[in-house]
């Protein structure tokens, strides 16, 4: 979540760069309820110790109002058909997501 938080704030200051401001909350998909709730969560946990600067981090975007998080379910969440081996049924309708086509099909 961290290495996400940090690639859209990179984005978000190229585009500033470019002319392109954006002044709302970017929102950052995630299909881990618990990472999203230690995220808004203000006590630490013994749990979380391994991850206290990242947690740190997310916190003060989160009340800073530059990030949210929207939980997706796994089953639609695109990015992991590049991530992880998913069924035929996941990758059929993820490349129908993508508008991508067999070029191997008969035509």
């Amino acid at each position: 979540m961290t290495l996400g938080v940090c690639e859209l704030l990179w984005i978000k200051n190229v585009l500033s760069d470019l002319g392109f401001k954006q002044n709302e909350t970017i929102r950052l998909y995630c299909d881990n309820m618990s990472a999203i709730a230690i995220a808004h969560n203000l006590v630490p946990h013994d749990r979380t110790k391994h991850v206290e600067i990242d947690r740190h981090f997310i916190k003060e975007k989160l009340e800073a109002g530059i990030i949210s998080f929207s939980f997706v379910r796994s089953e639609l969440q695109l990015a992991d058909v590049l991530t992880k081996g998913v069924s035929s049924k996941v990758f059929n309708e993820s490349l129908f997501k993508f508008r991508m086509c067999d070029i191997h099909a008969p035509t």
